[in-house]
């Protein structure tokens, strides 16, 4: 995974957290817009998400953090 969409993801979960508290859970596609204006960057988070990782639909925000920052 890029270092850019990395960034990104630990950025938007950060702020979830902040806005909706420490058990706030996400989905991949809350690392974009409405508007699908990148598709291969929302190919690759879905690939991390649903195929490497195998994740439910929605996890918490905390998990996907420490999973980013560990590279996993």
């Amino acid at each position: 995974m890029r270092e850019a969409l990395r960034q990104k993801i630990i950025e938007v979960c950060n702020k979830k957290i902040a806005t909706k508290g420490d058990d706030v859970g996400l989905s991949f596609y809350a690392f974009f817009a409405n508007k699908n204006d990148d598709p291969e960057l929302l190919m690759e988070a879905a690939t991390w998400w649903i195929q490497t990782h195998q994740l439910d639909h929605f996890v918490k925000a905390h998990k996907i953090k420490s999973m980013i920052k560990n590279k996993m």
